[in-house]
């Protein structure tokens, strides 16, 4: 099922959320409703505050944006608990969108690898580490759940050139290809 994607200026986004047991009820259907619903937004990562949950999950799928024959390159993962061990490398400049906030893009720093601990849908232990897009991807990713949004990193000069935009977005003036909620709406 296709959820509606909650839309900057929705508290949740702004929550630090909780950790999950895997007796969290209707788990295997809310990440079966996040691929859809992040699939139907043309997404590659969506974590569960932008469906209105404030819970440490979220899933990616890295594999639509590779090069062609470079598919392997990249990963469909759920990531649930997940927490960060490190991040190292120079940061690099990629520009980033987040379903939340339509019509608002902008250049990100991001460390280019990433050690990451994580329960998979299994509840089973994972960790790696990530590098390249496959890291900017979780790291983006991972920021929804600690209540942080893509904008925050932007530079200040771009940060006020996007305030507007923010509005209109806070505001339910946003258009997309998927259901947004807006705040009160």
């Amino acid at each position: 099922m296709i959820l509606p994607i909650y839309a900057y200026g929705q508290p949740v986004l702004k929550q630090v959320a909780k950790d999950i047991a895997p007796d969290y009820p209707g788990l295997s259907e809310l990440i079966a409703n996040m691929w859809d619903t992040m699939y139907n937004a043309s997404g590659v990562g969506l974590a569960a505050p932008q469906v209105g949950l404030s819970v440490r999950l979220f899933v990616i799928d890295t594999i639509q944006i590779m090069d062609e024959g470079k598919e392997a390159e990249g990963l469909k993962r759920v990531f649930i608990n997940a927490q960060k061990v490190s991040e190292s490398g120079n940061p690099w400049a990629y520009e980033e969108g987040c379903l939340s906030i339509p019509e608002v893009r902008g250049d990100v720093d991001r460390p280019p690898t990433l050690h990451l601990r994580w329960l998979d849908e299994h509840f089973q232990p994972q960790e790696a580490v990530f590098t390249g897009i496959n890291a900017r991807v979780i790291q983006h990713e991972y920021d929804h759940i600690d209540g942080v949004l893509f904008v925050e990193h932007l530079k200040p000069v771009k940060k006020r050139l996007v305030r507007r935009k923010l509005e209109d977005v806070r505001k339910g003036k946003a258009k997309a290809d998927y259901k947004l909620k807006f705040i009160g709406k």
